[in-house]
Parts: structure tokens; sequence; C-alpha cells
């Protein structure tokens, strides 16, 4: 009985099985620079954006992997970093000036919404694709 009762404590102190979420990411502009993918959980806010990934693009496309991704609903937002300074540019009106996207149904004409980006992150884990565009014409 005793170590069919350490088996059974082992299980339950054993945190929940972590996945792994693989996000393409398509419409990069060739020669742009390189492409930033965010893992947000509970919002599209910097703080719960909190696990980031990078990727040089090829052919348009990039695929990118965040591994030991606990269980639960999550959504993607990513960009393409034109000149490399490590956020996404945007005018004074606060419009993007660089390739950006989200997963999901999340659009360009109003502010992202969390609920509609939103995927849910089963064992053994997901996909999502996210497409970039612009929100204004390139200069």
């Amino acid at each position: 009985m005793a170590p069919l009762l350490a088996l059974l404590l082992a299980e339950l102190a054993t945190p929940a099985h972590a996945a792994a979420v693989e996000v393409e990411v398509d419409g990069i502009e060739p020669g742009g620079g390189p492409v930033r993918v965010a893992l947000c959980r509970d919002g599209l806010t910097d703080a719960a954006c909190d696990r980031g990934e990078e990727a040089q693009a090829a052919g348009g496309t990039a695929r990118l992997v965040f591994r030991e991704v606990a269980p639960g609903t999550y959504a993607v937002a990513a960009y393409q970093d034109g000149n490399d300074n490590g956020r996404l540019d945007r005018t004074p009106l606060g419009l993007p000036t660089e390739p950006y996207g989200f997963s999901g149904e999340a659009g360009r004409r109003a502010r992202p919404d969390f609920a509609r980006a939103a995927f849910a992150v089963r064992e053994p884990g997901t996909g999502v694709r996210v497409r970039l565009a612009r929100a204004l014409p390139r200069r």
C-alpha cells in the first residue's frame, strides 16, 4: 500500500504537462528585418505577452516554436522589425508603421481584442498561423 500511496502523491505533485506552440508567420517582406513573435496569456498587453521568440524570414515565411507552454488560453502577436530596433514602430497617432498581425480573427481595423485572437493550448501542442500586413502603405 505504501508504494502505491507514494506513486499517487508523486503524480499529484507533478505539474501539468507542458505543450509546444508552433507559430507560422507569413506575409513577411523580403529584406525587412527579423520577425518577432510574442505568446500572450490573459491579454494583449506587454505584461501578458511575456514570452517572445525571434526568427529570420526565409521565402516570406517563418516558423517559431514556444516550448514548455502550460495548457490554457493564449494569443499570438507578431511583427517584422524592419529597422531591427527591438520594438514595433508607430506614428505619432499610434498606428504601426511595420508589418504586424495576430492569431485568430483579431483584425487591423480596431484595437486588437484578446478574445478574437485567443486559441486553446492542449497537450501535445498546437499550431497557429499569423499573417503580417501593414496598417499604412510603405513610404
